[in-house]
């Protein structure tokens, strides 16, 4: 009996849960309802970091969805939500932030390490085939008589 009263009321605790992530607004029309959605997608929750407000669970995400929803029912435009999220939150609310003096590292940056690892990948390359096609390496007198010595042992064991 205390095995069925115990799932039942993780059941019942799992469904609440699960509703309450769910968030029902009514919007005037279809255009406003997309706008809605195409901006919860677009921003990122602060908790989350790497989930958009729409998906996310996190009291923060579902304070963000309501205040989208009040600012699209007072009649801003996606600009000034965005803006005044940015404002709020900094560039890291934006899933793409815009290319700015401060964000130019977070744009360009993964382009410039990887032509960084390249051009030092060519340059040890170059390197390697110049000393195989050369055959000569700098060896010190010690080094040549002691490679002699072992070229001679081996012209007499043949």
């Amino acid at each position: 009996m205390r095995r069925w009263l115990a799932g039942a009321l993780l059941g019942l605790s799992i469904a609440g849960v699960a509703h309450a992530a769910i968030d029902t607004y009514q919007f005037a029309d279809d255009a406003e309802r997309e706008r809605y959605h195409v901006l919860t997608k677009e921003l990122r929750c602060p908790k989350c970091q790497n989930q958009d407000i729409a998906d996310s669970n996190a009291p923060i995400a579902a304070d963000l969805r309501r205040e989208i929803f009040r600012m699209l029912g007072e009649g801003k435009d996606n600009q000034q939500i965005i803006d005044f999220m940015v404002d709020r939150y900094g560039d890291f609310v934006r899933y793409k932030p815009a290319l700015t003096a401060r964000t130019w590292l977070l744009w360009f940056g993964p382009g410039i390490l990887l032509l960084g690892g390249f051009g030092m990948l060519a340059l040890i390359v170059r390197k390697r085939r110049t000393q195989a096609a050369g055959g000569t390496v700098d060896l010190s007198p010690e080094e040549r008589e002691r490679l002699a010595k072992l070229l001679d042992k081996e012209r007499t064991h043949d």
